[in-house]
């Protein structure tokens, strides 16, 4: 009898790390994926600041290497680590746990509820943790700014706390509504472009390391696509500053940034720096992808263990 009963709780303790597991294997593998990439990121903010429509991303790179050096590449990477810890943990956590509530009657989800749950998910995510954004963007963005005129944040709780004092308490949700829109556009279209791909590829594929990529490369094309305009928009806001003789902030908000940036600069600036931005995105989602599938075999197989133990 007291068998049984020790293998019930054991089972709901399982269950319970079920949950917070999903969480845990997110957060995992967006950090590990992110490390291969992040100098992308950081050419990508700098060509998107950059009025200059002749930057490139072998340009922007050479800059940062004569100005900085090879640490210039990582300019921000403890955010970018606090952004993995907090952004993609949640919303691709809060995407597994979300999406079996869109299954149907079959227990499958089709693609327009994962799409749904992505929408949820990024959307919940990306408010949540706009600070770390916006202290990922400013510090990425330093290195363009002339030295007397650069924050210089030490990390994320020195940057939050000056952004505060100096600014107010608003500041550190300063572009959260194209902040929240991107959340949502990249999960509905990563998230689930990519259980989508899997699905639709697997009976020709198989399952396998072949499929994840596969998979991954089509999820990263797809929402680089749908979300670089708002990321532009995103970062101008959150990097923007009152002009000296105004006093006016550039944008107003999303929508105007939206209208400004095309009419003033052409409508291909919404897709500005798009090569660094897809070697950042696709790189990461691919990477990302591949250490949460061999990271969930490994936890897989560690339950099963605890069960058969």
């Amino acid at each position: 009898m007291s068998i049984g009963i020790q293998r019930s709780r054991r089972i709901q303790v399982l269950e319970y790390v079920d949950v917070v597991g999903k969480f845990g294997l997110a957060g995992a593998s967006g950090a590990s994926g992110w490390l291969f990439v992040h100098p992308f990121d950081v050419a990508k903010v700098q060509m998107q600041i950059n009025k200059d429509a002749s930057a490139t991303l072998a340009s922007t790179c050479r800059t940062i290497l004569a100005s900085d050096g090879v640490t210039g590449l990582y300019a921000g990477l403890n955010f970018a680590m606090w952004r993995q810890a907090t952004y993609t943990t949640s919303r691709m956590g809060l995407y597994d746990v979300v999406m079996p509530m869109f299954a149907g009657s079959d227990g499958k989800v089709s693609a327009v509820g994962k799409m749904a749950a992505g929408v949820a998910a990024g959307g919940i995510a990306a408010t949540m943790c706009c600070p770390v954004e916006v202290g990922l963007v400013r510090a990425q963005a330093d290195g363009r700014l002339p030295p007397a005129e650069r924050r210089n944040y030490k990390g994320l709780f020195d940057a939050v706390r000056t952004i505060k004092a100096t600014e107010g308490v608003s500041a550190l949700w300063r572009g959260v509504g194209p902040t929240v829109g991107r959340g949502a556009v990249v999960s509905m279209t990563q998230l689930a472009s990519y259980d989508q791909a899997k699905e639709m590829l697997l009976p020709y594929m198989g399952e396998g390391f072949p499929l994840f990529v596969a998979s991954a490369l089509a999820s990263g094309l797809i929402y680089c696509t749908a979300s670089l305009p708002l990321d532009i928009t995103k970062t101008r806001i959150q990097n923007m500053k009152p002009d000296p003789t105004t006093g006016q902030m550039p944008y107003s908000g999303m929508v105007d940034a939206l209208m400004k940036i095309p009419a003033k600069e052409g409508v291909l600036a919404l897709w500005k720096g798009f090569p660094p931005y897809f070697l950042r995105s696709g790189g990461h989602t691919i990477f990302m992808f591949l250490f949460k599938e061999q990271y969930t075999s490994m936890y897989k197989t560690w339950r099963a263990k605890q069960l058969a133990d």
